[in-house]
């Protein structure tokens, strides 16, 4: 009998893996083994290179689940054990290609618009690369529309921010190439338009799922993204490779 596959979620920029705390209890309710890692929003080949090593050290087969950046990083640390990719407003990049490629393609992330982003000074003395933030009076509007004030007030002074260089970093060959793809297009997306979203999603021959949600889908639709994510470890198992 294949083993049960294990769910790896990979949060995005400006939110931690908390925001995935009621796809975990979804999850979890149907049985589920689960792992939601700190993305160190770094740069696409360092954290893409640390979740390579948690999926490494996981000894059954993976479905990886990536929010916003997190779709990138998914699509970079491909490992053996991974049957399915699953992304919710996700990057999935094709090789040579950025962040900003995608975004500048379509409409705009938040980065290059002052009045809606800044930016921090480098992380550490020995990093020399700074920091993109959303501003806290922009971030409900941009990023979580469909959340309570006070939850958006609480997520907006708790983003962590992500390094500069991540935009513009180049993405291997993709995972989404060998792999079985799932999609949640966020189709009240205000920082990757959902136009992007379907865009990568048809790229990738994935199984779309069309969600009513803002950026913040995977807390303000838990129930939609971990159905989606249910769906393809019930149908991958270790199964999930192309050939």
């Amino acid at each position: 009998m294949p083993l049960a596959p294990t769910v790896v979620l990979v949060h995005g920029a400006f939110a931690d893996a908390s925001s995935w705390a009621g796809v975990i209890r979804h999850l979890h309710a149907t049985g589920l083994t689960v792992y939601a890692p700190a993305n160190p929003l770094r740069g696409l080949a360092h954290d893409a290179a640390y979740l390579r090593s948690v999926v490494g050290q996981i000894g059954t087969p993976v479905v990886l689940a990536g929010h916003g950046y997190g779709g990138a990083v998914i699509t970079e640390a491909d490992a053996d054990n991974v049957v399915a990719l699953c992304y919710v407003a996700g990057f999935g990049l094709d090789a040579g290609e950025s962040l900003l490629d995608v975004t500048s393609r379509f409409s705009p992330m938040p980065g290059p618009d002052p009045t809606v982003a800044a930016w921090l000074p480098a992380w550490s003395p020995a990093d020399p690369d700074s920091e993109l933030y959303i501003r806290r009076e922009r971030f409900l509007d941009v990023y979580a529309t469909d959340l309570a004030p006070r939850v958006g007030s609480v997520l907006s002074v708790t983003q962590r921010p992500i390094a500069r260089g991540a935009l513009t970093a180049r993405s291997g060959p993709p995972a989404w190439a060998r792999k079985r793809s799932w999609y949640a297009i966020a189709a009240a997306d205000r920082m990757l338009s959902p136009t992007a979203q379907r865009f990568m999603a048809q790229r990738m021959a994935a199984t779309e799922r069309v969600v009513d949600g803002s950026h913040a889908v995977v807390m303000s639709r838990p129930d939609a993204v971990a159905a989606m994510i249910r769906e393809a470890a019930g149908q991958c198992g270790d199964h999930g490779a192309l050939y």
